[in-house]
């Protein structure tokens, strides 16, 4: 299920590029709000939701803007609320850029937890890597690979064997709330000297010492130490954690990085979501591909029984979600019931039996048959629908076999349920019906 925190939460502290002042304030949010910032200390305050169309590109970090309005360095942030399992958050900021503290994501995690995690009553929806995708940028690369225990597993490979300070570094792990806790989160970032000092003439962290942020001379760590032998490597970690939620929503597979950035980390992003709307039915823009011609392909029924108008998305031959727009223009209502009009029930689970054959259409092995409607089970109608209300139709997969199926469906009006029922067919060829 969704999850959002159940108590406010506040940080503050200064940017490590541009060393403004930040107050941030962590709200809950509703389901299916995902996290958004919200710019406070502007006339008007904008939303900027974590999402790829989000992205504004800038080196060394992972910004987000809406327009011209942006919020700087967000993945230690976003890192901290990814090992908390956390899908909804409103994030307030008076500034450009989030609070930096020593480089960590730390902070950000300890406060998030004392907010307590909080389980919505809406299922969490996961970009699952279903193929392989292999990224390079010169000697960069990173791959996405299914992986079928589920959760985010990660490997980072970074090689830094011409700089005698740190070496080439390994990391390992699949990523889990005690393990960000302990082994990652205390993890800062680091830049070597010679960087420290270009980034300063260029007017950027002059606010910070070496004992304030990692800089590492040849010799390793200036005016400090390391936390963990191999700290370099575990941040990047982080960054490609934060960096993943620039998704939207939690990738589960494997994730094997050499020497990626917050570029490349955000170019695969995008790369997987683009493959995401692909296998839930959607189009590059994201609007349904099964409008009313495509399901008239697949679906033998006509006016005046043709009862979805839509897909709004599919998950492969798993689950399915349509849209039935109800009017008054509905041949139906001419009698039931004249002077107070009201969606014959028994519509409303053939609606939803439409739908699912849409669904079990999505695999090729059931391409040329219809499903043919066997038993229901556990039918409720819970609330009357009428002229003007949009159903929204929801039916996932039970057991699907080569000539039989089973799904458990919904209906609903806004987030209220009007109706459910477990329904099972036989598939059967479309010449022989």
């Amino acid at each position: 299920m969704q999850k959002t925190i159940r108590h406010e939460g506040h940080l503050s502290g200064r940017g490590l590029f541009f060393g403004q002042e930040a107050h941030v304030v962590f709200q809950p949010a509703a389901p299916d709000t995902g996290i958004v910032f919200v710019r406070t200390d502007l006339e008007r305050p904008v939303r900027i939701p974590v999402c790829p169309e989000s992205i504004v590109s800038r080196p060394r970090r992972s910004a987000l803007g809406c327009g011209d309005v942006v919020v700087e360095t967000s993945e230690h942030f976003l890192a901290a609320a990814a090992a908390l399992g956390l899908d909804n958050l409103i994030v307030e900021i008076d500034a450009a850029e989030m609070p930096g503290f020593d480089g960590s994501s730390e902070e950000y995690f300890k406060t998030l937890q004392k907010c307590e995690a909080a389980e919505q009553n809406k299922p969490r929806r996961e970009l699952i890597i279903r193929e392989p995708v292999c990224l390079q940028d010169g000697d960069r690369s990173i791959y996405a690979l299914p992986d079928a225990g589920g959760g985010l597993h990660l490997t980072f490979d970074m090689d830094y064997t011409q700089h005698t300070g740190i070496g080439r570094q390994t990391y390992s792990c699949s990523l889990t709330e005690s393990h960000f806790a302990q082994h990652l989160a205390p993890a800062r970032t680091f830049l070597l000297e010679a960087e420290a000092r270009q980034m300063q003439a260029a007017g950027f962290g002059t606010h910070l010492s070496p004992r304030q942020i990692l800089v590492i001379s040849s010799d390793g760590p200036i005016r400090n130490s390391y936390r963990f032998p191999d700290e370099c490597v575990r941040h990047k970690i982080v960054d490609l954690i934060g960096d993943l939620m620039l998704a939207g929503m939690p990738i589960v597979g494997r994730i094997v990085a050499y020497k990626s950035g917050h570029t490349l980390n955000q170019q695969l992003v995008k790369t997987l979501v683009e493959q995401d709307k692909k296998h839930r039915g959607l189009d590059r823009a994201g609007k349904p591909v099964l409008d009313i011609r495509r399901i008239q392909k697949i679906l033998p029924h006509r006016y005046p029984f043709l009862l979805v108008d839509k897909v709004i998305e599919v998950e492969e031959d798993r689950r399915i979600t349509a849209i039935k727009n109800v009017t008054i223009n509905e041949h139906f209502f001419q009698g039931h019931f004249p002077g107070a009009p009201v969606m014959p029930g028994v519509l409303i689970v053939e609606a939803m039996a439409q739908v699912c054959g849409l669904l079990f259409a999505q695999t090729l092995e059931h391409t040329g048959k219809i499903a043919v409607l066997l038993t229901m089970d556990q039918v409720k109608i819970r609330k009357s629908v009428v002229p003007g209300d949009q159903l929204i139709l929801t039916a996932e997969a039970d057991k699907v076999r080569s000539r039989a199926a089973k799904c458990n469906c919904t209906a609903r009006v806004g987030e209220e349920i009007v109706a459910e029922a477990q329904l099972k067919f036989m598939l059967v060829d479309d010449e022989v019906r």
